[in-house]
């Protein structure tokens, strides 16, 4: 009890030295860690990053984690909890099927069972309807965060997804998807879907294969290409005055003195190690490395597993420009606009975050979208790419504090980084500045 009362006595503290922080370190440069920075310097606070790999808005696969190559839709409509009732439905086989959309390799990892044992243990529909009502008023929010952003300078455009299309070989599988909004709507989120003619679908969107029988249109999303937006968002933090330091692994977060030191690798240049190079002692440090989380917060009392749940993506030609982003839910397929052709993006792989892409899982994202995309050549592609999604058994992220007064958290967002990520930042930002974290965030205790 007593261990209790100090914790939760340290929540209402500020930094160590019990004022509002002056300079905070932000551990991670994906989409939740850059608005965390961009956020904290709406704030007025000094803000330096370090991220493991480069922020780039290239045309190849590099940096931004798991941000680079996904599927780029701001879906506050669709962001539901990975935890699904279907995975107690159709039975836990299906996580171990070479070809399922959700995968789980046969491997020896006392980690990844406890992972999966506390994920099925949520899978069912008590359980989502709650996570969903703590999501909620994330959701609600998640693009007026995303409008604060580009009022606020930051150069990368977000997109209506006009029409969105989710689309399907058989009525049924719509009907889950009419049933599982209805659940959203009753949590709270407000969405707004029509169900269409298969003709006017394809009218719509010419790149839907006659397979595809059955389409909903979903109302009120977005969408945007994550790469350029990351890399935007990192070029916004700069030009505030914050400090990015690329291609800089974080190996550990301590306290010193009245502060928080940042131990870095060691750099080729001879920089110090002890993040003194990179400005010192900070005020606060918030974790905001995906699915690495645990390898830093550990220490600080964060015991939540953190499991990757790697996602997939290529590149395709079309005969005719997308009109929108195309969701094929029932193969768990996302399709988006980028560039000149389209982004296809898909699979849950439960396996470490750093292990080598496996191209059988390419080939089992080809074999789910095969004959539903007209005059789609699936087996010309370019840009294969990986990314290590932070998912956490209840499919709820972690963001808030943890049992140091001065070291926060923020990840763990699945399938909903990029969605979320705005929306999370602006509210850690008022949790660190103001120390009275609101009560949206409650749910989302990295201590829970």
């Amino acid at each position: 009890m007593r261990a209790r009362r100090e914790r939760t006595d340290n929540r209402q503290v500020q930094g160590r030295n019990g004022k509002v922080p002056d300079q905070v370190a932000i551990v991670g440069g994906g989409m939740v860690g850059l608005c965390v920075a961009w956020f904290l310097q709406e704030r007025g606070v000094r803000v330096v990053v370090f991220d493991r790999d480069r922020l780039t808005s290239g045309g190849e696969p590099a940096g931004a984690g798991s941000s680079w190559g996904n599927a780029g839709w701001l879906t506050p409509g669709l962001a539901t909890p990975l935890p699904d009732p279907a995975v107690l439905r159709y039975g836990l086989r299906v996580l171990w099927r070479s070809d399922s959309p959700v995968y789980v390799p046969p491997v020896a990892d006392a980690r990844l069972a406890r992972f999966v044992a506390g994920f099925v243990r949520h899978s069912t529909h008590r359980r989502w309807r709650s996570a969903m009502r703590a999501l909620a008023p994330l959701t609600s929010t998640a693009l007026e965060a995303f409008d604060e952003l580009a009022a606020g300078g930051v150069d990368a455009p977000t997109r209506a997804a006009a029409p969105f299309l989710a689309g399907y070989r058989e009525r049924a599988d719509l009907d889950e998807l009419l049933r599982e909004l209805d659940g959203v709507r009753a949590a709270g989120q407000l969405v707004d879907v029509e169900v269409l003619d298969p003709l006017a679908a394809r009218d719509l969107e010419p790149l839907l294969s006659a397979q595809v029988r059955h389409v909903a249109q979903v109302h009120g999303q977005r969408y945007l290409d994550p790469g350029r937006f990351v890399a935007a968002l990192a070029d916004a933090v700069r030009a505030r005055g914050g400090i990015i330091h690329e291609s800089t692994p974080v190996h550990g977060v301590h306290a010193a003195g009245a502060g928080y030191v940042v131990d870095t690798v060691p750099t080729g240049d001879g920089s110090a190690a002890d993040g003194s190079a990179a400005g010192g002692r900070f005020d606060a440090v918030v974790v905001a490395t995906g699915a690495w989380l645990p390898r830093l917060t550990r220490s600080f009392g964060v015991r939540v597993p953190v499991q990757a749940g790697r996602g997939y993506s290529f590149h395709v030609a079309t005969p005719r420009p997308p009109v929108g982003p195309i969701y094929f839910p029932a193969s768990r397929v996302a399709c988006t606009p980028v560039g000149d052709g389209l982004r296809v993006a898909g699979m849950m792989e439960f396996r470490r975050p750093d292990a080598p892409a496996d191209p059988r899982r390419i080939q089992a994202v080809v074999e789910a979208s095969r004959g539903l995309l007209a005059g789609v050549d699936l087996d010309v592609r370019t840009h294969e790419w990986v990314g290590p999604r932070p998912c956490t058994p209840d499919g709820l992220p972690l963001i808030g504090r943890t049992t140091a007064p001065g070291v926060f958290v923020a990840g763990g967002h699945g399938m909903w980084g990029i969605t979320l990520g705005p929306v999370t930042g602006r509210l850690l930002a008022e949790a660190i500045t103001t120390g009275t974290p609101t009560t949206d965030l409650a749910p989302f205790d990295p201590l829970r």
